[in-house]
């Protein structure tokens, strides 16, 4: 098929990493990125060019955006790490060229080309050929989260305990990682910032759900933490609240940090308890466990794609935003609970 030369996109403004970190929300967009034109990328030897259908927005690409991701900023280049669409050209690699025409789930990773375009670039091996069972909606967000979920979810089942604590529970990644806990029997203990999430958690199958901004929530916590002994704690939030759910957490804990959404300094009240209790704090980055795990890759992917075809996953969609409206709408959008954003070129 003809391509054009020139694509609309949302392209970063800032380079590198910022120096003045902020909280995970995103106020407005014109700090960030800017909509213009670009040329249509060219793909390498080992990369496809995808028309992309739909691009899905994560704490991650804000944090991204921000500069405050693990990797820099390219001024001028388009945002956005995970998308569904279809490959209209590829470089010579054999298995890139085996992708040509098909429908693909895929992440930008290192390659600079942003999903937030009508046109980006991915490496062919980060390509996700797709079941037609399989929703857009669900495609534009096969990687980032319903993978951590899985990879997650086996360092919660490899640790042996039932229950577990998680915070942002009504994000979308703790849903899916509810959905599996349930189906397994495990018992996950949730917090959140709003009470009528609560009913739509404990549906789901949350153990205990807790809401961080109420009077007696410290009190509620050790009261489950008491009764349940979680030894895992997967927290996308940090500050001062995640403190004092790992504080309140028995021995031999461990605290993974997979994101930072509260821009509140993350103290830790006893520091003691690493040295005489054990407890532990780690990092969690899904492009490291891709690489670590590959031989679990594959199976993730299947597993994913088979639980969205089957109805036991499905994404909660809050909006859809035309890319020419992304400017506008895309903050108040990303405010709303519950749901995902995704932007449509």
């Amino acid at each position: 098929m003809a391509l054009p030369s020139e694509m609309k996109a949302l392209l970063l403004v800032g380079d590198g990493y910022t120096k003045t970190p902020s909280a995970g929300a995103l106020e407005a967009m014109e700090p960030y990125l800017r909509p213009g034109s670009i040329a249509v990328p060219t793909p390498g030897p080992a990369q496809a060019l995808i028309k992309v259908s739909l691009a899905s927005i994560n704490p991650s690409d804000i944090a991204f955006i921000k500069g405050q991701y693990g990797q820099p900023r390219v001024k001028g280049q388009p945002a956005g790490f995970e998308g569904v669409g279809i490959v209209v050209a590829t470089g010579e690699d054999p298995y890139a060229r085996s992708l040509e025409g098909k429908r693909v789930a895929f992440a930008t990773g290192v390659s600079n080309w942003g999903s937030w375009a009508e046109y980006a670039v991915a490496e062919a091996a980060s390509c996700i050929p797709l079941l037609d069972t399989v929703r857009d909606e669900d495609a534009a967000a096969m990687i980032v989260n319903p993978l951590t979920a899985l990879a997650m979810f086996d360092i919660v089942r490899q640790e042996g305990e039932k229950a577990f604590i998680m915070t942002a529970g009504a994000s979308q990644l703790c849903k899916l990682i509810i959905g599996l806990a349930k189906e397994e029997g495990f018992r996950p203990i949730v917090t959140v910032r709003r009470d009528e999430q609560i009913p739509l958690l404990k549906g789901l199958g949350a153990a205990h759900v807790l809401n961080e901004q109420a009077a007696d929530f410290e009190t509620t916590l050790r009261e489950a933490i008491k009764a349940e002994q979680p030894r895992i704690f997967l927290d996308a939030v940090t500050g001062p609240q995640a403190s004092a759910i790992f504080c309140a957490m028995p021995k031999r804990s461990r605290w993974i940090v997979y994101g930072r959404l509260d821009a509140e300094p993350t103290v830790i009240r006893e520091p003691g308890q690493l040295i005489f209790q054990h407890k532990r704090i780690e990092g969690f980055w899904l492009a490291e466990w891709m690489r670590a795990f590959r031989d679990r890759l594959g199976p993730a992917v299947l597993e994913a794609q088979k639980r969205f075809s089957d109805g036991r996953w499905s994404t909660d969609v809050t909006a859809v935003v035309p890319l020419d409206e992304a400017m506008t709408r895309l903050p108040a959008e990303l405010a709303k609970p519950n749901g995902k954003v995704f932007v449509k070129p």
